[in-house]
């Protein structure tokens, strides 16, 4: 079905981003998943071609075009190219309305330009081992200390972790307040008590440093304080449902180009004397996961657009997560299974798909979590 929510604008978008990875990112992407971790060359490339801060004001270096289509984009066009490890999204589209929608004047100033031009780097660190969709269980405590905060305690699995320059840290200010004694605090590279861990060892997505980070006696400035004091809770959730609609979009171009990719091979690969695409059951198989990915991709560009537009709400940014990333997950053993023993050889696109896309039903809030939010917004 031809896709209508895209301007001519949009596409000369799309062969920008093609050309960046093209250019940028595929021919080093190799050595990069064997060192577990991107060039910061790269992220400095990204921001010399206007990929990164999107929607930042203009006076900042930023594009300053809050239209998430320009989003949805560049996490189709990265899935497509396998480039997990170069996590533009997370640095634009959940990092980035943070800093624009709860800084002063005083911290864009100080953070956006190098934001937008790849010199500083990302994270937020919410994760903790004990803790990680229960905000209740969070036990960084960040205590006033007068002119600064005094920051003790630990995350985990944190994305740029490594890489990181500027991570938003989730930490308890309010000890008696649960999930409402929380505040977000900016901890910058080089301060001291703040050390990283061991870059962690994951199934897929090699090239995405994934870090433990400590905070052991960190002095914050006060100034450093982002958004309201024990505001945290509510600054999570109004920007959960972009992240989601993030992941969502990753899911659904993951699951198409696999689709599209195991077709082509089907069509090639003989059994018995003739193609499998002449097996009934092959052709059953592409059917079933056409038809799942037409339905899917038609209710995530309904998704985007009312995004978009600022009326995409929770509930149905949680029906996106869920679906397009179970559908992802369900597509992607499929279409391995339909490669037979070649689709086990990491040779072979299909199987690095595999293990990179199975984390989607699990960050950005679990499935479960997602059918939660559903269930109770239909019955109480």
């Amino acid at each position: 079905m031809q896709r209508q929510i895209f301007t001519e604008d949009h596409t000369a978008f799309r062969e920008t981003v093609r050309t960046f990875l093209a250019k940028e990112v595929t021919p080093y992407y190799e050595q990069w998943e064997k060192d577990g971790i991107v060039s910061r060359d790269a992220w400095r490339a990204a921001g010399r071609q206007g990929l990164l801060g999107l929607a930042v004001p203009e006076e900042y270096g930023g594009g300053g075009n809050p239209d998430f289509r320009y989003s949805a984009v560049l996490a189709e066009e990265f899935t497509r190219a396998g480039a997990s490890g170069l996590a533009l999204g997370l640095h634009n589209d959940i990092i980035g309305p943070y800093l624009t929608s709860l800084g002063t004047d005083e911290q864009k100033r100080r953070w956006l330009p190098g934001f937008c031009s790849g010199e500083i780097i990302t994270a937020i660190a919410m994760t903790e081992p004990g803790a990680g969709s229960d905000l209740q269980g969070i036990r960084t405590t960040a205590e006033d200390r007068g002119d600064h905060w005094l920051l003790n305690g630990s995350k985990t699995f944190i994305s740029n972790g490594i890489l990181a320059d500027l991570v938003i840290v989730v930490a308890k200010t309010t000890p008696e307040g649960g999930a409402h004694g929380l505040s977000l605090l900016v901890v910058e590279r080089g301060t001291d008590g703040f050390e990283r861990g061991r870059n962690l060892d994951k199934i897929g997505q090699k090239s995405q440093d994934t870090a433990e980070l400590f905070f052991h006696d960190v002095r914050v400035p006060k100034e450093n304080l982002l958004g309201e004091l024990n505001g945290a809770f509510i600054h999570l959730m109004t920007n959960l449902a972009q992240e989601r609609m993030g992941i969502a979009v990753a899911g659904i171009a993951a699951a198409e180009h696999l689709l599209e990719i195991t077709t082509d091979y089907v069509k090639e690969r003989e059994a018995f004397g003739r193609p499998l695409s002449k097996l009934q059951h092959i052709r059953f198989e592409i059917a079933e996961m056409a038809t799942e990915c037409a339905v899917t991709r038609t209710f995530l560009d309904r998704c985007i657009v009312d995004h978009s537009d600022g009326k995409l709400d929770a509930v149905h940014a949680s029906m996106a997560k869920w679906w397009a990333t179970e559908l992802q997950k369900r597509v992607a053993d499929r279409c391995l299974q339909l490669h037979g023993g070649y689709g086990y050889m990491t040779e072979y696109r299909v199987a690095r798909a595999f293990t990179d896309g199975r984390i989607q039903t699990i960050y950005g809030g679990t499935t479960e979590i997602m059918k939660e939010i559903i269930g109770r917004s239909l019955l109480g």
